[in-house]
């Protein structure tokens, strides 16, 4: 599923093996394992010459991509086996408000040399809205998000 221009998300396919099942794996040139704590409101980042595939395999966590002046946010799920690829130049963060920490894999395509602002925090240009993700939240915990494949994936300007 594309959120929009280059950004996407898609369902890993998976093969049974005995008792084991076995995903899809990632190309990639760096592979990261990610802590994303307990309580995290992250703020944007964005990287200029790298792009993410990002897997949860412990929790969850709502991804939110700016683009356009609007806020994507995107529930990432262990119970739901997902990548979400974000190209470079797409400002992104982490939000977990959940009270377990997140683990996730990020399986990374090097386009180039890092450039020196990677990584450095970037002020929201407008505040997140908490009504939104609370509610966003609530239906994650209920397992609502699930409707065939798909995320729950809330635009909000």
């Amino acid at each position: 599923m594309s959120l929009k221009k280059g950004v996407s998300l898609r369902k890993l396919e998976s093969i049974q093996g005995g008792m084991a099942q076995f995903y899809t794996p990632q190309s990639s040139d760096q592979t990261m394992l990610v802590q994303v704590p307990s309580g995290t409101i992250d703020e944007l980042f964005v990287h200029h010459f790298q792009t993410d595939q990002l897997l949860v395999v412990r929790g969850s966590f709502i991804l939110v991509a700016l683009h356009n002046k609007q806020y994507h946010y995107i529930s990432l799920s262990e119970h739901n086996p997902q990548v979400v690829t974000i190209p470079p130049g797409i400002p992104h963060g982490a939000i977990n408000l959940s009270s377990e920490d997140c683990l996730l894999v990020n399986a990374v395509l090097r386009h180039g040399e890092s450039h020196p602002l990677d990584y450095r925090p970037m002020e929201p240009p407008f505040p997140y809205d908490f009504d939104k993700i609370n509610h966003f939240l609530e239906l994650l915990e209920q397992g609502k998000t699930q409707q065939g494949d798909k995320s729950l994936i809330l635009e909000v300007s």
